[in-house]
C-alpha cells in the first residue's frame, strides 16, 4: 500500500483552500453552484370567519438532492397570489420539518413509519424539531445565510438504506375577518372564546390554562359577533427557498432553537432532561403601576455541550413582546432581537401586530460559544394587560469551525 506524504496532503489542502477562497469571493460563481430560487405553494388551506386551520402537510415540494439552503421565507397568499394581511388571517406559525421515510410507501401522511431529522436544539419529547419556522413576523424577518455558510440537507450518507428524505409543513392560521368578537383574544387562543375545555387527548384543561395551542386546534372556531356570516376562502402558504448544490467549500451550520420555558432537570447518573413547554401566560401587572414599568421578564439557562461560532440569530415572540436577548456565560450579549410593530393596514405593516424581528449577523469569528458554556435566554413582554399562549424562542445558526478550518 502506498501512503501519501505529508507534503502532498499539505499541498492538496492549500490548493483546496485557494479554490474555496475563489469560490467565496466570486459569490458562488461556479455555474453549477449559483444560488437557485424555488417558489412553492402548500396544499390549499380552507378557512371561514373565526375558523382555525392547523394541519400537517406531508411530502411537500422542496428542492431535492444534496444541497445547501441559503434562506427560507414564507407568507399566506390568496387564490390570486396576493399577500393576505394579518388582520384578515393571522399566521400563528408555520414550521417545516425534515424527515426520512421508507421508499415506495402507499401513504405519505403516515406518521408511524417516518423518522424525524430534528435540529440540534435541546428540547425533547418531539418539541421544536423544525429546521425553519416563524409566525406573524415572517414577511419582515431576514433569513439569509451569509457566504460561505449553508444548512446541509439531502446528504446521501445520512439517509438510511431504503429510505428517502422528505419535508412536511405545519401551518397554523386563524381567520379573524370582521366578525370575530375579540381579535386579540382569538389570535392568543383564549379558551373561553373557542369554548374549549379539553386537550387533544380528551383530558380536562387546567383552570389556570387561559389560552394557547390547546385551545385553538384544527377546525375550531373563535367566537363571532352574533348573527355575523361571511364567505369562505382558500389560501396557500407560499414559500421561497434559496439554495445551491452542495460543495466542499460550504461551511455547514447547526440549527439551535432555544426556549425560555425550558426547565433543565438534572439527576445524578442520568442525562439532563429538557422540559420545553413552548408557550406560557403573561399575567397583568398590579393596578397603579406606571405603564413603562409593567414588564414580564422570563429567564432560563442551559449549557451548550458543543459550541462554535454564531453566524445568525433571531427571536420569535408574539404581540406584547418587547425584546429577546441571548447572553453568554460572562454576561456578554450574543444577540438581541427586537420586535417590529406595524402601523398601517397593508400586508407586512399591519397595525398592532409583530411584523418583523431584528436579526444578528455577527462579524465572522467575533462571537464564539465555548464547549460547555452556559447560555442565558431572557424574554421580555409588556404586561399592561394579560397575554395567553405567548412564546419566547430563539434561533441561532452555529458553525463549529470557521471557513478554511474545516478543510485542514
Amino acid at each position: 500500500m502506498r501512503f501519501l506524504s505529508k507534503d502532498w496532503v499539505v499541498s492538496w489542502a492549500l490548493l483546496l483552500l485557494v479554490s474555496c477562497t475563489t469560490f467565496s469571493s466570486a459569490s458562488l460563481g461556479k455555474p453549477e453552484n449559483k444560488i437557485k430560487t424555488s417558489v412553492f405553494l402548500s396544499p390549499k388551506i380552507e378557512l371561514g370567519p373565526g375558523l382555525v386551520s392547523n394541519k400537517n402537510y406531508f411530502d411537500v415540494d422542496f428542492p431535492r438532492g444534496h444541497i445547501a439552503i441559503k434562506s427560507f421565507n414564507a407568507e399566506l397568499v390568496d387564490e390570486a397570489g396576493k399577500s393576505v394581511p394579518l388582520q384578515e388571517v393571522y399566521l400563528h406559525h408555520w414550521v417545516i420539518v425534515r424527515y426520512h421515510q421508507p421508499k415506495n410507501v402507499s401513504q405519505n401522511n403516515q406518521t408511524d413509519n417516518i423518522v424525524i431529522v430534528r435540529n440540534s436544539g435541546f428540547c425533547q419529547d418531539g418539541f421544536l424539531v423544525q429546521y425553519f419556522g416563524l409566525g406573524s413576523e415572517t414577511r419582515g424577518t431576514a433569513t439569509d445565510i451569509p457566504d460561505p455558510f449553508g444548512i446541509e440537507v439531502g446528504n446521501p450518507s445520512e439517509i438510511p438504506y431504503g429510505f428517502e428524505e422528505k419535508w412536511l409543513i405545519n401551518v397554523h392560521a386563524i381567520d379573524t375577518r370582521g366578525g370575530v368578537e375579540d381579535r386579540l383574544g382569538c389570535i392568543e387562543c383564549r379558551c373561553d372564546l373557542y369554548n374549549v375545555t379539553k386537550d387533544a387527548d380528551g383530558n380536562p384543561l387546567s383552570p389556570y390554562y387561559k389560552g394557547g395551542l390547546d385551545c385553538c386546534p384544527d377546525n375550531s372556531t373563535c367566537r363571532l359577533n352574533k348573527g355575523f356570516k361571511g364567505p369562505k376562502r382558500t389560501l396557500n402558504l407560499k414559500y421561497t427557498v434559496k439554495w445551491f448544490s452542495w460543495d466542499n467549500c460550504v461551511v455547514p451550520l447547526k440549527i439551535y432553537i432555544l426556549d425560555v420555558t425550558d426547565v433543565l432537570n438534572v439527576s445524578k447518573g442520568v442525562s439532563p432532561k429538557h422540559n420545553c413547554k413552548v408557550e406560557y401566560q403573561v399575567e397583568p401587572c398590579s393596578k397603579g403601576y406606571n405603564s413603562s414599568a409593567c414588564i414580564d421578564v422570563r429567564k432560563t439557562s442551559f449549557p451548550m455541550q458543543t459550541g462554535g461560532y454564531v453566524i445568525y440569530g433571531v427571536g420569535h415572540q408574539h404581540v406584547g413582546a418587547n425584546e429577546s436577548t441571548l447572553y453568554g456565560q460572562d454576561g456578554g450579549v450574543i444577540c438581541s432581537s427586537i420586535p417590529k410593530y406595524g402601523n398601517g393596514n397593508e400586508a407586512g405593516n399591519e397595525k398592532g401586530y409583530v411584523v418583523g424581528m431584528s436579526t444578528c449577523y455577527p462579524r465572522r469569528g467575533t462571537i464564539k460559544i465555548k464547549d460547555g458554556e452556559t447560555l442565558t435566554l431572557e424574554i421580555i413582554y409588556s404586561n399592561n394587560q394579560s397575554h395567553s399562549g405567548v412564546m419566547g424562542l430563539f434561533y441561532i445558526l452555529v458553525a463549529e469551525q470557521l471557513p478554511h478550518q474545516h478543510l485542514l
